[in-house]
């Protein structure tokens, strides 16, 4: 059975309740699924017995892209992830009124890139409230899922 690993950062919950969602989709599938809060997950996880990572992300911040606090130091520490060809997914909400709409997954994008991760699908931004895009967050997770 092939798994999947679902690390959020959430402030407000509706990264949590995101990445739930396509925890949800994943189990469904037959996938066997953790989900975490980024500050009970380790960069040592990411990449080790799990078939696919996906990393979700909320965006602070006018003047320049901030993580969510917990998410930020999580972040700083990605340089020392196995991620080197394995299987990556990444999400993130933010308001579409900001100047950086979803920047802390456009950082991931980067990150992942510089260590050669092989992101398997365009990232999922969600604007706003994530109940008003449920068929667009289960639509992503049956295409990430299709990947395993």
């Amino acid at each position: 059975m092939a798994s999947a690993l679902i690390i959020y950062g959430s402030t407000t919950g509706n990264t949590e309740m995101v990445a739930n969602r396509i925890g949800e989709v994943f189990s469904d599938k037959g996938l066997s699924v953790v989900v975490k809060n980024v500050t009970d997950a380790t960069v040592a996880e990411l990449g080790n017995g799990h078939d696919i990572t996906l990393l979700g992300a909320s965006t602070w911040g006018d003047d320049a892209i901030e993580f969510q606090e917990d998410f930020d130091s999580f972040f700083q520490e990605l340089d020392a992830a196995n991620l080197k060809d394995k299987m990556v997914a990444l999400f993130g909400c933010g308001d579409s009124s900001y100047e950086f709409f979803c920047g802390a997954v456009d950082e991931l994008e980067e990150k992942m890139e510089k260590l050669q991760a092989n992101v398997v699908n365009v990232s999922l931004r969600i604007d706003g409230d994530p109940d008003d895009a449920e068929s667009e967050v289960v639509e992503w997770a049956e295409d990430v899922a299709s990947h395993l």
